[in-house]
C-alpha cells in the first residue's frame, strides 16, 4: 500500500510473535488506591480520578514513578468493582479449551479473559507492581466527572492534556507519562498523543478507531443503530456516580447541581438523525473536529486491532498515518472482535497476554529498558483461515499481485440458499442481465451482528458468526470457481458495480466470504455503501498502478447526488483490508444485500427513496471485484 502504508527499516523480524518479553519480577507487594480524587480543569468543570500506587507494609512507594493515563466514558466506578474479579474470571476463562483459532469461537470468546484485556480496560495492575502508578479518569459529563459530555469535542481533548499536565505534577509522578486504553480510551489516547504533552512517552491504543464517525457512526452513509444504543448508555452512566468519594471531597452538592443543569444534547442529536435529512448525517466540520490529528503524534505507538472489530477498517491507516519509525511504532491484527481482545494470548504459539505485553512496550519506552520489543513486528497479524500468526515490514504482502475478478449472471450451483446464486469469473460476462437485490430484511444469524455485538452472538453457535448462509437468502451471492491451488487475500479490496435503482436511492451490504466445500459460508470482511455517497476522493483512494483498490466517498452533503430512477450508474465499494487464506477448492463469495441489520439502519425517511435495485451485468460497463493476493510458497 505505497500511498498508505510505510515500510519500515528492516524486512526481517528479529523477534517472533510468541516472544515473551522480561518485565521482571513484582516489584511491590501492595496496592493502595485513592478514588474519586477531583482535578480541575481550567473552565472549572471537575474530572473525577481513581489512583492506584504500589507499595508495601509500610505504604504508598516513596519514589516518584512514571504514570499510565486511560480516560474513559464508561464509569471508572463500574470498572473498579469489575476488576474485583479479574483473577477469578480469568483463572475460570483460562480453563476453556481454546479453538484451532482459524476462526474465532464460542470457546475463545470465553477464553479471553484469560489473555490479560481486563487489566487494560481498567488500571494495569501487573504493570503497577513493577513500577508504575495507574490512573483512571471520567471524562466530562460522565460517571463522577462533572460538565456536559460531548464526546471527542476540542474541549474533552485540552481536559486530556490539563490532565496530564496535573499528574506530572504530582509528587508520586517522576514526570514521564504513557496513556492507553481500549475503544473510547484508544481514541482519547491517540488524542492525547497528538497535542504533544509535555513528558508522555508511550501510547498502547487497542480497538481505536481513525475515523470513528465513517467507521462506526455513519457507515457507508447510514447510520449504525447501535449508536443509540451506545449512547443512551453513557448517559445512564452519568446518574451512577461514586457518591462515597463525592462526599468525602465534599463535592455531591456541586455534582448534582451540574447533573440536574447541564446536558450533553446527544440523545436528542442522535434521534434527530432518524427522523429527517440532517447535516450531522453527512460528514461535516462538526464531525472532523473529534478526530485525531495522527500525523502529530511523535510518541512510539502500539496498535492493536482485529479483522472483525468496529474499526477493522483504521489499524494499517492509522499506523501508515502515525510519523513514527517501525519497531517505535507497531501494529498487531488479530482475528477478533471488539470485545474479544486477546483471547489466547498468553498461550503456547501465541503472543504474550496483552497486560504483560503493554508493560514491556512502557518498559521501553517510558523507562528505557531494552528489553527487546521494539524489534517485533512491526506488523503482526493473525491470518485467517489457519490461524497462522505472520510478521512482515509491509502491508498488504509485498509479494502479491493485483487481481480481478468480474461479477456474471450464471449459476453457479454452489450458493442455493441464496436469493440469487451468480459467479465471479476471470473474464466479463458476454450477456446482458439484471439481478434484482431482495428487499426482504436480512437474517440477524450474521457476521454482522456478531460485529455489532462484538462477538457475544458467537456463544448462541456456529451460525452466528462463522456461516452466512441464513443472511445470504436475501442476498445476491458471486461465487468463484474451486481454488485449484491455495490463495492468500491481503490488503483491502473494491467491488465495483454497475447497478439501477427504481428510486432515487439504493444502499448495498458486502460480505466477502471464504465458500467451504461442505457449502459453509465462513465471512471474512465487509463494506456498505449508499449509493448517493458513490462520488470517490480520487486522491485520497489507493490504487496500484490504474486498479481502485481502497475507494475513499468523501460523504459529505455536497458531494451527495441521488441516482436517477432507471438509469444504471456505476459505483466502487470499499471493503475492509483483511489477511486471509482460502484453501485449494475452496471459492471466494461475494454476498450483495441491500441492508444487514443490526449494522446498519436506514432511516424511514431514506427508504422512501429505496424503492428496488439491481445489480446490472453488462459487458460494455463489467462489474468487478478488485484485490491483492499471493499464491503462498509449497
Amino acid at each position: 500500500m505505497s500511498e498508505l502504508l510505510s515500510t519500515a527499516e528492516s524486512s526481517t523480524p528479529a523477534v517472533h510473535p510468541d516472544t515473551r518479553f522480561d518485565i521482571g519480577p513484582v516489584r511491590y507487594s501492595k496496592l493502595f488506591a485513592r478514588n474519586t480524587v477531583p482535578i480541575r480543569m481550567s473552565d472549572g468543570v471537575l474530572l473525577s480520578a481513581d489512583i492506584l500506587r504500589p507499595g508495601d507494609a509500610n505504604g504508598p512507594a516513596g519514589e516518584p514513578l512514571p504514570a499510565i493515563v486511560n480516560f474513559t466514558p464508561y464509569n471508572k466506578m463500574l470498572n473498579r468493582h469489575g476488576m474485583r474479579m479479574n483473577t477469578v474470571a480469568r483463572k475460570a476463562a483460562g480453563r476453556v479449551r481454546a479453538s484451532d483459532r482459524s476462526r474465532m469461537r464460542a470457546r475463545d470468546v470465553l477464553r479471553t479473559p484469560a489473555g490479560g484485556v481486563l487489566e487494560s480496560f481498567a488500571i494495569n495492575r501487573t504493570a503497577v507492581r513493577r513500577g508504575y502508578v495507574g490512573l483512571m479518569v471520567d471524562v466530562r459529563g460522565t460517571g463522577s466527572s462533572t460538565g456536559a459530555w460531548d464526546f471527542f469535542s476540542p474541549r474533552e481533548q485540552q481536559d486530556y492534556v490539563e490532565v496530564l499536565r496535573w499528574v506530572r505534577e504530582q509528587p508520586w509522578c517522576n514526570g514521564d507519562l504513557a496513556v492507553t486504553g481500549i475503544s473510547y480510551g484508544a481514541i482519547s489516547a491517540l488524542h492525547s498523543a497528538a497535542q504533544r504533552p509535555e513528558g508522555l512517552r508511550a501510547v498502547y491504543a487497542i480497538e481505536a478507531g481513525e475515523d470513528p464517525p465513517r467507521e462506526l457512526g455513519l457507515t457507508g452513509g447510514v447510520l449504525t443503530p447501535g449508536m443509540m444504543l451506545w449512547i443512551l448508555g453513557v448517559g445512564g452512566g452519568k446518574w451512577l456516580p461514586a457518591w462515597p468519594g463525592l462526599m468525602r471531597e465534599g463535592l455531591a452538592g456541586e455534582f448534582l447541581r451540574e447533573r440536574l443543569t447541564r446536558r450533553s444534547g446527544w440523545v436528542r442529536r442522535a434521534a434527530r438523525l432518524a427522523f429527517g435529512d440532517h447535516p450531522d448525517g453527512y460528514l461535516n466540520p462538526m464531525w472532523a473536529e473529534k478526530l485525531p490529528d495522527l500525523e502529530r503524534i511523535e510518541t512510539p505507538t502500539w496498535i492493536h486491532g482485529g479483522w472483525h472489530d468496529v474499526y477493522n477498517r483504521s489499524n494499517f491507516r492509522m499506523y501508515d498515518r502515525i510519523p513514527v519509525p517501525g519497531g517505535a511504532k507497531q501494529v498487531l491484527v488479530d482475528d477478533s472482535y471488539h470485545l474479544t481482545p486477546g483471547s489466547g494470548f498468553g498461550d503456547p504459539g501465541n503472543p504474550q497476554a496483552i497486560d504483560e505485553l503493554q508493560t514491556a512496550f512502557f518498559d521501553r519506552w517510558v523507562k528505557g529498558i531494552d528489553n527487546g520489543i521494539d524489534r517485533y513486528g512491526p506488523i503482526t497479524l493473525r491470518r485467517q483461515g489457519d490461524g497462522h500468526w505472520i510478521q512482515r515490514a509491509d502491508y498488504p504482502d509485498p509479494a502479491a499481485e493485483v487481481r480481478r475478478l468480474y461479477l456474471t449472471g450464471d449459476r453457479t450451483g454452489t450458493a442455493p440458499h441464496a436469493a440469487v446464486d451468480a459467479g465471479l469469473s476471470a473474464k466479463p460476462d458476454e450477456v446482458e442481465t439484471r439481478l434484482p437485490v431482495p428487499g426482504s430484511r436480512v437474517s440477524a444469524v450474521s457476521n454482522n451482528s456478531a460485529v455489532m455485538t462484538m462477538g457475544v452472538t458467537l456463544l448462541l453457535g456456529h451460525a452466528h458468526g462463522n456461516d452466512d448462509r441464513r443472511s445470504e437468502a436475501t442476498a445476491v451471492t458471486f461465487t468463484s470457481d474451486a481454488l485449484a491451488t491455495d490463495l492468500i487475500l491481503t490488503g483491502p479490496m473494491n467491488l465495483h458495480l454497475h447497478a439501477v435503482a427504481d428510486g432515487t436511492d439504493a444502499f448495498w451490504s458486502v460480505t466477502v466470504c471464504d465458500a467451504h466445500p461442505d457449502g459453509t459460508s465462513v465471512p471474512l470482511t465487509r463494506g456498505a455503501l449508499l449509493s448517493s455517497h458513490r462520488h470517490t476522493d480520487e486522491a485520497a483512494s489507493y490504487k496500484v498502478g490504474d486498479e481502485l483498490l481502497f475507494p475513499i466517498h468523501p460523504l459529505t452533503a455536497d458531494t451527495a447526488a441521488p441516482v436517477v430512477p432507471g438509469e444504471p450508474f456505476d459505483l466502487d465499494i470499499e471493503i475492509n483490508p483483511t489477511e486471509a487464506l482460502l484453501r485449494a477448492g475452496h471459492r471466494l463469495r461475494i454476498a450483495v444485500s441491500r441492508t444487514s441489520f443490526p449494522r446498519h439502519l436506514i432511516p424511514r425517511w431514506k427508504q422512501r427513496e429505496i424503492t428496488g435495485q439491481a445489480v446490472v451485468i453488462d459487458p460494455d460497463h463489467p462489474g468487478y471485484l478488485s484485490f491483492q493476493a499471493v499464491e503462498p510458497i509449497s
